[in-house]
């Protein structure tokens, strides 16, 4: 489902950045899918840390065909060695069982989530052994539908942003600062453009 703030925030950026511009007009007919699955969201995302988006979008095809319904009572009765095929180390295996627990045990948290504000789920999903503030800043920008998330500690984007607007790594905190301004309330399209201008796949979760 494609975000209900897109088509406006596009238009924005395009008047106010001239580099996203072109970025945004090199893929007319592409934009950031939300999954409003949060379980899958939340094992897409650790797949997806620090490696690159093929080598993720490999890793899920491989697990999500361990079962054709992939449920967190499911994922804890997954054989190990099956989960290690797949091509998961073992820490992200232990990441992976420990949200498939809290999602047994917190329905009620998924439930009333939409009644929530960021923060307060930021902050619930960060108490998850496995995830911190980019698996959270994925999730609210990829389900929740967050429209304004600017995920700094990425390093795909802060390539984006270093390849597209000419500056050497690393990325002043003050030049950051003032792209997350200038991007505002739409950081998050503009992250998923960045990531897209880097990928010959989409980043998705």
């Amino acid at each position: 489902m494609k975000p209900k703030y897109w088509n406006k925030g596009r238009l924005y950026l395009s008047n106010k950045d001239s580099v996203l511009k072109n970025i945004i007009n090199k893929f007319p007919n592409e934009n950031l899918m939300l999954n409003n699955n949060y379980f899958h969201v939340l094992l897409n995302s650790i797949i997806g840390q620090q490696i690159s988006v093929s080598a993720a979008s490999a890793i899920k095809t491989r697990f999500f065909k361990l079962n054709k319904n992939i449920m967190p009572k499911i994922v804890i009765d997954l054989k190990e060695n099956s989960l290690k095929e797949c091509g998961l180390s073992r820490q992200k295996i232990l990441y992976i069982q420990n949200i498939s627990n809290f999602f047994i045990l917190n329905k009620d948290f998924f439930k009333k989530i939409n009644s929530l504000d960021e923060k307060e789920i930021k902050e619930k999903l960060i108490s998850i052994k496995g995830i911190g503030n980019w698996t959270a800043d994925m999730f609210l920008l990829s389900s929740y539908g967050s429209s304004n998330i600017f995920p700094q500690g990425d390093l795909g984007f802060i390539k984006a942003i270093s390849k597209s607007y000419k500056k050497e790594l690393p990325i002043s905190d003050v030049y950051l600062k003032k792209l997350k301004k200038k991007w505002s309330p739409y950081n998050s399209i503009a992250t998923w453009y960045l990531w897209r201008s880097l990928n010959p796949l989409s980043a998705s979760y």
